[in-house]
């Protein structure tokens, strides 16, 4: 009976492999993507970052600048200043809108960010370029939706751009090749009152 049905398992992995293998030699096409991770669940730069750490694997140059985040020191940081030939790093952020509570601040800090961002994109040297909390920004209108999509439109063909952040604009979503929206299942900070941890959410 075992046998049998050893049998029929490799029978039907046979099969799937053909298929995957008839699919893989359609897909030829090689070319940068910009890549949205949006939703109100946790992991959106988490991934984006680990999109990061597979690239300085291949070699690669990356930069990253981060809108929000820069008030508190994070792991990633850490990690990413010990390849310096990989990544150029830049948490440019002051925190939250709450926090700042300062609107004209703001909006200076938010094109500060992108003007870096706009800097990478163009810069040949960098294979990715990751725009860390970039929706939020579009979301308070702190920068136009219409430079945003003109730059990131013209990027270079092979070149890799992320964004991160809830509540992407639909513009964005549509001019995006690939789009994760994270969705909020349980989370400890709402659930069990367990606040950010090192490693976890910084």
């Amino acid at each position: 009976m075992a046998e049998r049905t050893d049998e029929r398992h490799a029978e039907k992995m046979k099969k799937k492999q053909a298929a995957h293998d008839k699919i893989m030699a359609a897909k030829t096409v090689e070319k940068g993507l910009l890549i949205v991770h949006t939703g109100k669940g946790k992991g959106k730069t988490t991934a984006a970052l680990g999109m990061v750490v597979r690239a300085i694997g291949h070699g690669k140059k990356v930069g990253v600048v981060q809108f929000v985040k820069g008030a508190m020191t994070t792991g990633e940081k850490v990690v990413f200043n010990a390849f310096p030939a990989n990544v150029e790093f830049k948490p440019m952020g002051e925190g939250f809108t709450w926090n700042t509570q300062d609107r004209a601040r703001d909006i200076a800090l938010a094109r500060e960010a992108w003007d870096e961002v706009k800097r990478m994109i163009e810069d040949p040297a960098y294979d990715m370029v990751l725009a860390d909390e970039l929706n939020i920004v579009l979301r308070y209108d702190y920068l136009p939706l219409a430079e945003v999509l003109e730059v990131l439109g013209a990027k270079a063909e092979m070149k890799h751009v992320i964004v991160t952040g809830r509540n992407a604009p639909e513009a964005l979503i549509e001019q995006a090749d690939l789009v994760t929206e994270m969705t909020l299942v349980k989370h400890p900070f709402r659930e069990q009152a367990v606040k950010a941890q090192p490693g976890i959410e910084f």
